[in-house]
């Protein structure tokens, strides 16, 4: 295993030294996705022409975000708190300050990657979650488990992907968690879900999570390894392809949970003053990780390029006050934040998009690009910020995605439908994914009224609606419960909640 884990390090390395050879990290010779001053100017006049109603109630809408506690998809004050522990390796810690970025980035932010100390904690636990669940084993640099019983399978075609977002599983892998089925018998977690229907699995990814302010900042609660970094991802998406399944990988392009509330961007790159070298360092960031992917064969199936980017992307800076979910932040220079709310905001979110975009493209053509965002239960919101990126900027995405919560308001599935048939048909070129869902109506709770179901099979009815994700099947929140319960440090699948797929 030791072998196999150095080979890996040094194929890593050495697609990384190609590609800054080649693409990441000189300004002059690295593509500048900036538009032309006059497809600018075009892209804003058009944009200015957005019906008055629409842009008076998306304006209010946007602003508002920034103020949410939604954290839709992401930590709450009820969200589980794991890994108390060691630190990860110096391998893991220090991977990530090698990937490309652009030349500014590097000479702003050299020391950047160094730092490790802590953010302002004020984690708390799930309820549901055991306390012993929280113990953790400092004998393993990068979590791992055994092979999963299933990855003997051939790939399978996905018509439509019935996913779920795990990504917190590779957590639970430090503490030698065990997962049971319904049945009581004991398997991987990847062998029960795709008993129960499942065909696919959703990885979220950031970039330097054990940054300050990061997701596995010191005394956050997940601080025992640099989980969510590329590392990590890629050594799960591994698994994910041996199961013989579909993969999503969603790119929070921050150190911490990007959503609404916050679109913090990464701490090696705040120091970078222009949109074009943003740009650039979006582009060296993605095509670094999907290289990566590819090289390790779990190529993913679909990309997003952002999380919940209703506000936009790359839009923040934290302060003193920030906490560990990343709430509490300020807005960084205008020359430089993709904010929605503002004209130059949505020029250089364009920017970013595309660069994303772009470096997807290059290294996989077949995979396929998602832009992602929420408050669907806002319509008006949803067809302006769509408007935006698909009728003024001519963002080439492939898929939208929408995340679908009824304990935030959103509705029920039945409410969706409106909406979804009418950006269905506007929007011919695009196919549709709901890529968060749970079905809960109130915190940890769910009413068993099939919700779950109707979400997956509504979606599936529709023209170009290729998928759903279920959100951390293993967590529960302000969001609604999980499919599996606790029992000390081990995970049950719930017969009755499972009854809803198959």
């Amino acid at each position: 295993m030791k072998f196999l884990k150095n080979l890996a390090a040094c194929v890593s390395c050495a697609s990384v030294a190609l590609l800054m050879q080649s693409c990441g990290d000189d300004t002059a010779l690295s593509p500048v996705y900036a538009l032309s001053s006059s497809s600018a100017q075009e892209s804003l006049e058009s944009s200015s022409s957005v019906p008055e109603s629409s842009a008076q109630e998306s304006s209010s809408s946007v602003e508002n975000l920034s103020s949410s506690s939604q954290n839709v998809g992401g930590p709450s004050s009820s969200e589980t708190s794991l890994s108390a522990g060691t630190e990860s390796s110096s391998a893991v810690a220090t991977s990530s300050a090698v990937e490309p970025t652009s030349s500014e980035t590097l000479q702003s932010s050299s020391s950047s990657e160094a730092q490790s100390s802590a953010a302002e904690s004020s984690s708390s636990s799930n309820a549901s979650q055991p306390s012993s669940a929280i113990e953790s084993s400092s004998s393993q640099a990068i979590s791992s488990s055994e092979t999963p019983s299933s990855s003997s399978a051939q790939p399978i075609k996905i018509d439509f992907y019935n996913g779920a977002d795990i990504s917190e599983v590779q957590e639970y892998e430090r503490n030698n968690t065990k997962f049971y089925d319904v049945d009581g018998k004991e398997s991987d977690i990847f062998t029960i879900l795709k008993k129960h229907g499942f065909n696919s699995i959703r990885l979220r990814t950031f970039v330097s999570p054990k940054a300050k302010y990061g997701y596995a900042a010191s005394g956050c609660g997940h601080d025992s390894e640099a989980y969510g970094d590329k590392d990590h991802v890629v050594a799960f998406a591994k698994k994910v392809k041996a199961a013989g399944m579909g993969l999503l990988v969603d790119i929070h392009y921050s150190d911490v949970w990007a959503d609404p509330g916050k679109q913090i961007i990464p701490e090696r790159w705040r120091n970078v003053n222009n949109a074009d070298a943003m740009a650039d360092s979006v582009y060296a960031y993605t095509k670094d990780l999907m290289i990566a992917l590819k090289n390790a064969g779990a190529t993913p199936d679909m990309v997003q390029v952002g999380n919940e980017t209703t506000p936009g992307i790359l839009i923040h800076k934290p302060n003193s006050k920030t906490d560990c979910w990343g709430n509490g932040v300020d807005k960084a220079a205008t020359s430089v934040n993709g904010d929605m709310g503002t004209s130059a905001g949505k020029a250089n979110a364009a920017k970013y998009f595309n660069a994303g975009i772009k470096a997807v493209k290059e290294v996989s053509p077949t995979t396929k690009t998602v832009l992602h965002i929420e408050r669907i239960r806002q319509a008006e919101t949803v067809k302006w910020w769509m408007g935006v990126i698909f009728d003024d900027y001519k963002i080439p995405a492939d898929v939208m995605g929408f995340s679908a919560y009824t304990a935030y308001g959103d509705g029920t599935p039945d409410k969706w439908k409106n909406l979804f048939n009418t950006i269905t048909t506007k929007y011919s070129n695009l196919e549709f994914i709901v890529a968060e869902y749970n079905g809960g109506d109130s915190d940890n709770h769910y009413n068993f009224d099939k919700s779950r179901q109707k979400t997956r099979e509504s979606v599936r009815e529709m023209n170009r609606w290729i998928g759903s994700f279920f959100w951390e099947p293993t967590i529960g929140g302000a969001w609604g419960s999980g499919l599996f319960d606790w029992r000390g440090k081990d995970l049950y699948a719930n017969a009755k909640a499972f009854e809803e797929f198959f």
